[in-house]
């Protein structure tokens, strides 16, 4: 039996619905990870971008374990002298809930060259409002 490899023209990107209210970063990071890169279809192939879309809600509310929310730091830097910035996760939960999910998600997935096109397929929100009801479709409209 021969190993199935996709091709390119074959890939079908379908849209996904993920409400992490009250669900633990990681958890929740890992399987919006695992349908960005496809691996959660029998059509698997690793050098073929074959993920699906993936639209995240409810950002604000996700939650990790322990005492983490005050101790887990995010760092950035601006690449001049001084200039690192850091947020615990509190703060950042405030101040841009999205980008807790984003970073989660981009240190899940592999550093190749398909990282950038599958991120690019992310979309996360920081409370239950979004933009792509008419690309869910109306079976995920009536579960949401």
């Amino acid at each position: 039996m021969k190993t199935y490899m996709q091709k390119t023209a074959e890939v079908k990107h379908e849209w996904h619905l993920i409400d992490v209210k009250d669900r633990v970063l990681g958890q929740a990071a890992t399987e919006v990870a695992l349908k960005l890169m496809g691996k959660n279809k029998p059509t698997f192939t690793p050098h073929i971008d074959n993920g699906d879309f993936v639209v995240v809600v409810n950002a604000g509310l996700v939650h990790i374990t322990g005492n983490k929310a005050n101790k887990k730091k995010y760092y950035d830097h601006s690449l001049f002298p001084g200039g690192l910035r850091q947020a615990s996760f509190a703060e950042l939960q405030v101040k841009n809930p999205e980008k807790i999910i984003e970073r989660a998600v981009y240190n899940m997935l592999p550093d190749n060259r398909l990282r950038q096109p599958r991120m690019a397929r992310l979309k996360v929100y920081p409370t239950a409002e979004h933009a792509h009801q008419s690309q869910l479709g109306s079976k995920q409209a009536e579960q949401a």
